[in-house]
């Protein structure tokens, strides 16, 4: 089941990046007044894709809570490994 859920996680990141690209494929077909119609059927079609891909991810416990703006705002995104910085940080002792 753990391999099958890391089958899964690969292929949501695969298909994200596929969107990404779609989407700025996209973009530049508006800002040259192009038909973007066949573009976006495409990444309309992605999108079913993605939501079996986390249907089946969350059925097999593989559900990833998303947290609200008061957690991210509350995270500690520093380094792990960073110490305090080098030199004088006081005044000067005379």
């Amino acid at each position: 089941m753990d391999n099958r859920l890391n089958e899964i996680r690969r292929k949501i990141r695969f298909l994200r990046s596929e969107m990404l690209s779609a989407e700025g494929t996209i973009r530049q077909q508006i800002n040259r007044d192009e038909d973007c119609a066949e573009a976006s059927m495409q990444l309309m079609a992605m999108r079913v894709v993605m939501l079996g891909l986390i249907g089946e991810r969350n059925r097999l416990g593989g559900e990833e809570r998303l947290l609200d703006v008061d957690e991210r705002l509350k995270l500690d995104c520093r380094a792990a490994g960073r110490g305090p910085l080098k030199g004088p940080r006081d005044r000067r002792v005379r």
